[in-house]
């Protein structure tokens, strides 16, 4: 066996499979889809069940989750047990590949095909593009409101690297100490709730971007990599040597019925007055803190029972099924195409904006959404992903250190 395939072979086996995940991540999608839908036909205002639409924007806090967990794993495989990663460059190329394409398709088509876009400048149009038009115009384009989400995650992508290193030499000074890797991680989520305090407040004033900045959301990223220390860690722990908390999520994890039973009380008091309207006006301090608590509440209790839990199982079974792991594929293609599709739904059908039936709204938006958003993945995303091997000597190594999902 040669030195490549060796290291390879070693790399393949440091980068555990979690298929559950893609189907989590289509599940999270769908919840995004349904709470613009709501919004859109004004179905929020239907008693608890339109508030319930609305908090269904906790899909973005899954989203972050698994980023936090599937983009911080290969730092810690490699300080853990020595495993290769992918260089810097190669990272950002992967990331680049993987968001960009698609989100540019998507961009000229709102300027395109939205009405409100009309007479939109190319200057604005460039903001765009470049995703810093939260940061510099205030307002996104017509078709594109949703990503404001994406911009805080790109800049979770561009500080990572910076991110990881602080975190594993400051925290862990270079050395395998989960209990102080949990412990800063934690002290980050606590420092993002204290900024989501104050973009209520005393740094409102800098602009609307502050409450959608990544600070405030970094504590959702936090638990993510907080989950990854966890799983790296059990890998080679002993069962008596293991963290209490990764007992804990792994009993937890044995009940995934109950996980999503725990999700679903917790949206339930979200959908309560506890975090405040679903109008789209300013929230108090203790709303908004609430609301990052309690999404991320639901998100953990969503990918645990994937990550921690025995693959042999009905439930993993179930998740793991090549149909709605298809659906998790897509994800991001139907993330990035939906509001569009419901924009010109509503223009070129003449609907009545917060006066629709919210069931054939959505039914529509979502089949025309999917088959765009199939179009985009085979189209665009494919095609593009495939040039994550550019520049490489030894395409082996690319598959044996690709992360622990495809489409993450």
């Amino acid at each position: 066996m040669t030195v490549a395939t060796t290291t390879a072979t070693s790399a393949r086996r440091s980068s555990p499979f979690y298929p559950g995940l893609d189907t989590i991540r289509g599940i999270a999608a769908l919840w995004v889809v349904i709470t613009h839908a709501g919004f859109w036909t004004g179905f929020y205002g239907n008693g608890l069940i339109g508030a319930l639409s609305q908090r269904l924007e906790a899909g973005v806090a899954v989203f972050f989750v698994l980023s936090g967990f599937l983009l911080s794993s290969p730092w810690l495989r490699q300080l853990r047990h020595g495993f290769p990663r992918d260089s810097i460059g190669r990272y950002a190329l992967k990331r680049a590949l993987r968001i960009l394409p698609v989100y540019w398709v998507v961009v000229v088509a709102a300027v395109v095909l939205v009405d409100r876009n009309d007479g939109t400048s190319p200057a604005r149009t460039v903001d765009s593009l470049l995703l810093i038009d939260m940061y510099r115009d205030g307002l996104l384009l017509e078709g594109l409101t949703q990503m404001w989400s994406l911009a805080t995650e790109v800049a979770f992508y561009v500080t990572l690297p910076l991110s990881m290193a602080l975190l594993l030499r400051l925290a862990a000074g270079g050395a395998w100490r989960p209990v102080r890797l949990l412990l800063a991680l934690g002290a980050i989520a606590l420092g993002s709730l204290v900024w989501v305090a104050l973009s209520a407040g005393p740094i409102a004033s800098w602009g609307g971007w502050v409450t959608q900045a990544l600070p405030g959301y970094m504590g959702w990223f936090a638990l993510g990599i907080g989950l990854a220390v966890l799983t790296v860690d059990q890998r080679h722990a002993k069962h008596d040597r293991q963290l209490t908390v990764t007992r804990w999520c792994r009993t937890a994890a044995a009940a995934p019925w109950t996980c999503w039973v725990i999700a679903g009380a917790v949206l339930f008091v979200a959908s309560t007055p506890v975090l405040g309207t679903v109008l789209l006006v300013e929230r108090t301090p203790t709303q908004l803190v609430c609301r990052a608590v309690l999404f991320g509440i639901v998100a953990v209790a969503v990918v645990l029972p994937s990550i921690f839990g025995d693959p042999s199982t009905t439930y993993a079974r179930i998740m793991g099924h090549r149909l709605p792991r298809h659906l998790g594929h897509i994800s991001y293609s139907l993330f990035c195409c939906h509001v569009i599709v419901i924009a010109v739904l509503f223009e070129r059908l003449d609907l009545t904006q917060f006066n629709e039936d919210m069931g054939l709204v959505l039914a529509a938006v979502l089949l025309i959404s999917l088959i765009v958003a199939e179009l985009l993945y085979r189209l665009v995303e494919l095609p593009f992903m495939r040039l994550n091997n550019l520049g490489r000597r030894k395409p082996t190594e690319v598959t044996a250190v690709t992360p622990a999902s495809a489409s993450s």
